[in-house]
């Protein structure tokens, strides 16, 4: 399998910003980790991650035809984000939404989610355990 594994804004922060919530690992730690699970399930991947909707929307619409599954991180986009929402259903592959900690535990605008609809699965409050576990699922699927 490919799979494209895409994270939103401010998670380029990881390790930096509210440790207590996100934990002590940054973004290139999780690809790392990431990188060898995908590896040890015999899988590839593609880790991306940008502050910016409107690219997150063209990679979504690249994955087209390119990928056999994404994980997806939209960060603060998860609750905001009409344009990623019809970007992901337009796809036809597997789509697993990642939360690090758990939106639905924290502030009343983090509970809605454009992007549960469309998952598959959805992984929140498992730490960046949650990324190895979206692997393991698409692997299953």
């Amino acid at each position: 399998m490919k799979i494209l594994i895409l994270n939103g804004p401010n998670l380029n922060m990881l390790g930096l910003r509210e440790p207590e919530i996100y934990g002590d690992k940054t973004l290139d730690d999780v690809k790392g980790l990431c990188i060898e699970k995908a590896q040890e399930l015999g899988h590839s991947i593609d880790f991306r991650q940008s502050n910016h909707e409107g690219e997150l929307v063209d990679w979504i619409q690249a994955a087209r035809g390119q990928f056999d599954g994404v994980v997806i991180n939209a960060a603060a986009y998860t609750h905001t984000s009409v344009a990623i929402h019809d970007a992901l259903k337009m796809l036809d592959i597997p789509i697993i939404e990642v939360h690090i900690s758990d939106p639905k535990t924290r502030e009343g605008f983090r509970h809605t989610s454009y992007i549960e609809p469309l998952a598959s699965q959805v992984i929140a409050g498992k730490g960046v355990d949650g990324y190895l576990q979206a692997l393991e699922i698409l692997s299953e699927l």
